[in-house]
């Protein structure tokens, strides 16, 4: 390719002034180097784009042919520019984002408040259709951050840790398993099971813990909304392992039971993975930090904040 971009904007500077003196003035190079820069587009084009009329130079009807696509090529640059530095700043970023669980979808406006009260030019999209695909969709360049428990390593991803929550298993107070102190793997193998992942073996719990435990329940079914998994729960019709902190309110009342999932727990610990290569603006550190603060926005202590890098 012959024409680059300091060449279109050299031809424009030179039609604009008139002169070879003033066009370099313009464009902060010495009278010498604009006259070779232009003998060598000229030559490489092999068309005359100028005519030297003492010290004036007139353009050519090629030279204005050139220049009509030149304008128009670095408008469109430096349209694009300003508004690189425009997002770069933060003033209409747009900030992407998904998470791996469902259940943060019920948090997520709570950190969105003093998110936007500090960044109000920023605008935060959230796309609930890459839960099942959260680092593909990261690594896709489909969302700029991605809230995950259970990731693989990958070299191109950063992860920060952010906090580490426990899932219980929840049932309706008359419900068989409310009499027992902790739930066994092994107890939610003949119990309706409602759970967000389709089918089983793409569950966390299920690779987590079912299925060391050598445990495949005979009846689940796909709720993809936490208050329907809650009210189907509330009904006495099956039980879900759901995130305490998701049902805490329910406990509080009594409508709901929860028991802790094998005397060890089922805790998960979630990290903000982002793209590793990038720049992290302000606005994206900001946003993760909030959600790293997570147990005193959502005034939840039962959520623990992580340190360091996952």
């Amino acid at each position: 390719m012959i024409l680059e971009m300091r060449h279109l904007r050299l031809i424009r500077a030179v039609a604009d002034h008139g002169g070879l003196t003033r066009a370099g003035a313009s464009l902060h190079l010495s009278q010498p180097a604009l006259s070779h820069q232009l003998r060598d587009v000229e030559e490489g084009l092999g068309v005359r784009l100028f005519e030297r009329v003492g010290k004036r130079m007139v353009i050519t009807y090629a030279g204005s042919r050139i220049l009509d696509h030149s304008r128009r090529a670095l408008e469109i640059v430096e349209r694009a520019e300003a508004e690189a530095k425009r997002l770069a700043s933060g003033a209409g970023a747009v900030l992407r984002l998904s998470t791996q669980c469902y259940t943060c979808y019920h948090w997520l406006p709570r950190v969105l408040g003093p998110f936007r009260r500090r960044f109000p030019q920023v605008e935060v999209r959230i796309d609930a259709a890459a839960t099942d695909r959260t680092i593909a969709a990261l690594l896709d360049g489909d969302i700029d951050l991605g809230l995950v428990f259970a990731a693989k390593s990958d070299p191109r991803v950063r992860m920060t840790r952010l906090f580490e929550d426990e899932n219980i298993v929840v049932m309706a107070p008359g419900h068989p398993l409310a009499t027992h102190k902790i739930v066994e793997a092994e107890d939610l193998a003949d119990v309706p099971l409602y759970l967000y992942a389709a089918p089983l073996e793409s569950s966390f719990l299920y690779q987590g813990i079912l299925r060391p435990a050598g445990v495949r329940p005979r009846q689940v079914q796909r709720v993809q909304l936490t208050e329907a998994a809650i009210e189907l729960v509330k009904a006495g019709l099956g039980v879900s392992v759901l995130a305490r902190w998701a049902v805490e309110s329910h406990l509080k009342t009594g409508q709901l039971v929860g028991r802790r999932l094998t005397s060890g727990g089922y805790r998960r610990r979630w990290s903000a993975a982002t793209l590793g290569a990038r720049r992290v603006p302000e606005y994206l550190s900001a946003f993760i930090q909030l959600v790293k603060e997570g147990p005193g926005v959502l005034g939840n202590p039962r959520m623990k904040v992580l340190a360091g890098r996952a």
